[in-house]
């Protein structure tokens, strides 16, 4: 019986718009989480949201902001590793609006308005970083 060689997932070196676009969600992902852990419960009342689901949220993007950033500075990079941050900016987007559908809160205008753009934001870094994914090699 032949034994089969474990392979180690091809690393790939970061295209200058990959590493960007990561930087970019790291550092937008480090300012909101630490405005909306400090200021969760001001924001409550003007957005008609939870201060405990914005801090919540705030805490979460902290570890977040830190392995992005992490990996924005490494000269290579597991082709897997972008595909996860990609998938979970995108599930970070579907799970946005499904907070604004699902009825459990009951946002102001203003707090819509929040939380689309801020799931906008996410959007287009997910698609910077899928394009930057494309032209690394």
């Amino acid at each position: 019986m032949t034994a089969i060689p474990a392979s180690r997932p091809a690393a790939l070196v970061p295209a200058k718009l990959l590493r960007l676009a990561l930087l970019a969600d790291a550092a937008a992902s480090g300012a909101m989480g630490l405005l909306l852990l400090a200021g969760g419960a001001a924001l409550s009342g003007p957005f008609g949201l939870p201060a405990a689901l914005l801090q919540g949220a705030g805490a979460a993007l902290l570890p977040w902001a830190a392995l992005v950033f992490w990996m924005s500075r490494r000269p290579s990079l597991p082709g897997w590793g972008v595909w996860a941050i990609i998938g979970l900016n995108l599930a970070w987007v579907v799970e946005s609006v499904l907070l604004l559908l699902s009825g459990w809160v009951s946002p102001t205008g203003l707090g819509i308005a929040f939380v689309l753009a801020q799931a906008a934001a996410v959007d287009a870094f997910a698609t910077a970083q899928w394009l930057g994914l494309r032209r690394s090699v």
